[in-house]
């Protein structure tokens, strides 16, 4: 699974997945799964026009990686340029947040253990 890590204005966007999926209720970075014979770059850009309807302009090397032990995927967080507004239209929200607020929001697990990474604070 690919995850993007999208940056605008020193802030994050995050995602709130809604109550009836997986990690309900719980925030990510927008993403999803990698089809077959799919790079990630075109996983990255497929789900974001899927998910917020933007357009992605650049995805960069993968930034960290976890096994979420739910669902069984490994979840690739990839650095990645959009041009759009995002929209929520798989989510019950957005939000853009600096990096040392992304732990005051109830992360699903793998994107917890990204924002750890990402501050320094290795679990």
């Amino acid at each position: 699974m690919v995850a993007a890590v999208i940056e605008r204005d020193d802030r994050l966007l995050i995602c709130l997945r809604p109550a009836e999926k997986q990690h309900g209720g719980m925030w990510e970075f927008p993403g999803g799964k990698i089809h077959p014979d799919e790079s990630l770059e075109d996983a990255v850009s497929r789900e974001l026009t899927e998910e917020l309807a933007v357009t992605t302009t650049h995805v960069g090397d993968v930034l960290f990686s976890s096994f979420d032990k739910r669902s069984g995927f490994e979840i690739l967080f990839l650095p990645t340029r959009i041009e759009g507004e995002p929209q929520a239209l798989e989510h019950s929200a957005l939000a853009w947040c600096a990096p040392s607020e992304l732990l005051t929001h109830r992360l699903a697990p793998s994107d917890h253990a990204f924002a750890t990474f990402l501050l320094g604070e290795f679990v």
